[in-house]
């Protein structure tokens, strides 16, 4: 038990002099947390939370054009900003390109009229059939041609991506059906009643959808927090941090080896066994305390820069559990780099790398949703994926230890892999 406390002992001041494998540690994930939540955060509340601005070049001043902009102003996606009417598509470009909105429609100068129009065609289409159906002969009357209305032209800024631009058309659709139906409506009972005009709250019975919708979280704890940018970043970043341990253990281990302390080791009558396994202790305790820095700031440092709080999930006991294993997955893996390359230069260099693609195909950096099904069997090989699975099980899912054991068990796998694969490595070159 001494000699491993020494072991210890000795891997720590060899780890406190490495200053910059201390910063790229630390300091490199926490800074890409708080960047990238920030970046997603915006994108959740634009699409969430935010209101969009949008440009509106009416040029049409009368009634269905109006309600339309009401319309429009009353929902919950757009902020209006009326352009005046005398201005040219040319023009409402300029201010879109200046970045005074990203989105811009034009109302056509005939849009009340169309409006107007298809609605007394539909309205005298329906009561040609009614009346063709009260006929004791019990035919139907030809429909009429259907009449085109002038269309909506809406711009968009070539940074909007194209399923944003979708939810925007088809929210505008909802809008222009809603003006179009009134329209319908008011001639329907205009023609039914002798041109009576239809009682507000009567129009509203008919236009308003009175069917209830009812909400429920699927979370296994049945919370209702909803998952936002910092539940999803700061386990991913988290993560990403205790794997970037491969640049200053890897180069340690590389170090080591080309100095011939491994050699020296030998000589002593401690196996070297214990060198590894103090190695191990001591970096899944550097993992530790990256994960309990990292989501203290998501928990108490977001909400001072305006970013959502990080919820802590039920079970603490399992996310101390994860922190652990996913830190000694790291771990393995630093040690399997280190033990293969030759130098320095290919640790660091090929850790890095790996760890990048690791984090692209393991859904860090895109998620695993948004993968091709034909890419589905690649993302597994990544060990940061089935670490994400765990932390999204307790983060995002609500669940407890025991709900995702199925997801831990790929990750022991990878754990015995590595370290199976660096004990042969060492085996091989004369170490063991």
């Amino acid at each position: 038990m001494f000699t491993l406390w020494a072991s210890i002992k000795k891997d720590w001041l060899i780890l406190i002099r490495d200053k910059m494998g201390l910063l790229l540690m630390f300091m490199m994930p926490v800074v890409l947390a708080i960047v990238i939540a920030m970046v997603q955060n915006s994108t959740y509340e634009l699409v969430n939370d935010k209101k969009v601005p949008i440009l509106v070049l009416n040029r049409d001043s009368a009634e269905a054009a109006d309600m339309l902009e009401r319309t429009l102003e009353n929902g919950s996606l757009f902020i209006i900003k009326k352009v005046p009417a005398q201005e040219t598509d040319s023009m409402l470009k300029v201010r879109m390109q200046n970045k005074e909105a990203l989105l811009a429609i034009v109302i056509p100068a005939r849009y009340t009229n169309d409006v107007s129009l298809k609605a007394e065609n539909v309205s005298a289409q329906a009561l040609q059939v009614m009346s063709a159906m009260d006929d004791t002969s019990g035919e139907v009357a030809p429909v009429g041609k259907t009449i085109m209305a002038s269309p909506i032209t809406l711009y968009y800024h070539p940074v909007l991506q194209a399923s944003f631009r979708q939810g925007i058309q088809s929210a505008l659709n909802s809008v222009l059906q809603i003006v179009q139906s009134k329209y319908i409506v008011r001639q329907l009972y205009s023609g039914i009643n002798h041109n009576a005009t239809i009682p507000d709250s009567l129009e509203q019975q008919i236009l308003a959808n009175e069917t209830p919708i009812h909400q429920y979280s699927v979370s296994k704890d049945n919370s209702t927090h909803i998952p936002n940018a910092t539940q999803h970043n700061i386990p991913a970043w988290t993560l990403f941090a205790m794997f970037f341990i491969v640049i200053s253990l890897g180069s340690s281990i590389v170090r080591e080896k080309n100095s011939g302390s491994f050699l020296r080791l030998k000589t002593m009558p401690a196996p070297l066994s214990l060198s590894l396994l103090s190695r191990q202790i001591t970096y899944v305790t550097i993992t530790i305390m990256q994960a309990v820095l990292i989501f203290s700031i998501g928990r108490w440092f977001f909400p001072i820069i305006g970013l959502p709080a990080l919820n802590f999930p039920t079970d603490m006991a399992g996310l101390v559990l994860v922190v652990v294993i996913c830190g000694w997955c790291a771990t393995s893996f630093a040690i399997c780099i280190g033990v293969f390359a030759n130098t320095q230069e290919q640790s660091n260099g090929i850790g890095a790398i790996s760890i990048v693609l690791f984090a692209a195909i393991g859904g860090l950096l895109v998620p695993a949703f948004a993968m091709p099904s034909s890419f589905q069997p690649i993302m597994r090989l990544s060990p940061m994926y089935w670490c994400l699975e765990a932390f999204y099980g307790l983060f995002l899912e609500g669940g407890k230890f025991k709900d995702i054991l199925t997801t831990l068990f790929p990750i022991f796998i990878i754990i015995l892999v590595l370290q199976l694969s660096a004990w042969w490595g060492m085996y091989r070159q004369k170490y063991v």
